[in-house]
């Protein structure tokens, strides 16, 4: 059994930073590669970021230089720090595991974002 919680969503003014939180609920937290998608209104889900367990990170284009993924093995933890926010990053933000022995992925429950003045 695989829980994701995000947390850490919120209404935000443009410019301001926010992090992200995902508390992963699994038996052996290395053996899954970890990530955020987000979905605006009216439009598909979309990669964020990734983070293998070793650390490696990858971003989606729209990601680059704002937002950062990192992973905390002892609280098998992952977080999405976010700077700058625009109003463009209104989503919901989605925790995803895919465990890497069986490419089964599992997604949260989502947090919102909503960037407004």
């Amino acid at each position: 059994q695989v829980q994701l919680v995000e947390s850490g969503g919120g209404l935000v003014q443009p410019g301001g930073s926010l992090q992200l939180s995902c508390a992963a609920y699994v038996s052996m937290f290395s053996l899954y590669i970890m990530g955020w998608y987000r979905q605006a209104p009216g439009e598909q889900r979309e990669l964020v970021a990734r983070i293998t367990d070793g650390g490696g990170a990858s971003y989606a284009d729209s990601a680059k230089g704002r937002f950062t993924i990192s992973r905390d093995h002892a609280k098998r933890m992952i977080y999405l720090q976010i700077n700058s926010l625009q109003p463009e990053d209104t989503a919901v933000y989605y925790c995803h595991a895919q465990d890497i022995r069986t490419t089964t992925t599992y997604w949260g429950q989502g947090t919102q974002v909503t960037v407004s003045s």
